[in-house]
């Protein structure tokens, strides 16, 4: 037998600031399974989901919980204590809940990216990287404001943290197919009525499966340098051609778009990427701050005007392959 090759995260004991949600769970699955890492903190405010992950892991004793919001800067000072490894993914993310309790969205969002950010620093944590969204590129709505404050936060963060060791960076993906809040189990509940809604019939959207971002927040987790808004290269579907993967005979009732949605969405702005680096199969957006060094980037710049836009993408998912992906979610 082939010996396993070494692990980022052998050794180290790694915190997942809602780890009950539809990413950490992944995420922690995954790093128990793949790696040996020392230790690996569930910390969210749902006791039910801790409960239930508790009785999945009874037999696995490097997991611990911690009850706790991220709004609540004493409880992340005590729980970030001994932790090499931050992964941030806590977060309001629905966008017409935060249309409507902005003010709460803002607490979660931006003050608790605050509070991730001053435990970190003050404990020692070595890496933090924060779990961001395409809504964020150029926003249009509370939530993906929200989110463009935090991933600056972050950023910053690093300024702050001085000559401390913790380094912080981000990961901007598009929608996560089968995650909680995705318009997927929707759909497929309609599907019996044999009638679909769509906001509207040119909506695009990038897609990415929770597998596909968990092997890429393992992989930044690893490279990171602190500072960098890491953004993966997605296809695009046309949220119609889905509609008819999941119920190709059902009818489309076209209903309007809702307050703050984008017909499509953006990763990469037209004025990000004046400072964006084409990884091959990312993208790097680069800190504009003098103590960025980005020169240790071997990356290829990209043209002037270009914009990372679900409309203007060069893959694309057909009704096909979306049908055959959704047997994985």
């Amino acid at each position: 037998m082939a010996e396993k090759k070494p692990d980022f995260f052998d050794g180290k004991s790694v915190l997942v600031t809602g780890g009950t949600g539809s990413f950490g769970r992944a995420f922690v699955a995954a790093i128990l399974r793949e790696s040996a890492v020392a230790r690996v903190v569930v910390f969210s405010r749902d006791e039910l989901k801790q409960s239930e992950m508790q009785r999945l892991y009874r037999t696995e004793d490097r997991v611990r919980y911690f009850i706790g919001d991220v709004r609540d800067a004493s409880r992340l000072a005590r729980a970030f204590h001994g932790v090499d490894i931050v992964v941030h993914t806590a977060a309001l993310k629905q966008i017409t809940a935060a249309e409507y309790n902005p003010f709460e969205a803002v607490r979660t969002n931006i003050h608790g990216a605050q509070n991730v950010i001053d435990a970190a620093i003050d404990n020692g944590v070595q890496s933090v990287l924060a779990l961001s969204t395409d809504k964020a590129s150029s926003p249009a709505n509370l939530y993906g404001a929200t989110k463009l404050v935090s991933d600056k936060l972050f950023v910053s963060g690093n300024a702050y943290a001085a000559n401390k060791s913790t380094r912080m960076s981000v990961v901007r993906y598009g929608n996560v197919a089968g995650s909680r809040g995705s318009v997927i189990p929707y759909f497929r509940e309609l599907k019996p009525t044999g009638r679909i809604p769509i906001t509207d019939e040119r909506m695009t959207r990038f897609w990415i499966t929770l597998d596909e971002g968990v092997r890429f927040v393992r992989d930044c987790v690893a490279r990171m340098r602190g500072g960098e808004i890491y953004v993966p290269k997605l296809p695009s579907m046309k949220i119609i051609d889905l509609a008819a993967a999941v119920a190709p005979a059902a009818r489309i009732d076209v209903v309007g778009i809702r307050p703050g949605e984008k017909i499509h969405e953006e990763m990469v702005s037209e004025s990000a990427a004046r400072h964006t680096l084409d990884m091959g199969n990312h993208f790097v957006i680069q800190p504009e701050m003098d103590w960025w060094h980005g020169e240790k980037l071997e990356g290829n710049p990209l043209a002037d005007g270009f914009s990372y836009t679900s409309d203007a993408n060069t893959t694309w998912l057909t009704v096909e392959q979306l049908r055959d992906l959704l047997g994985q979610v």
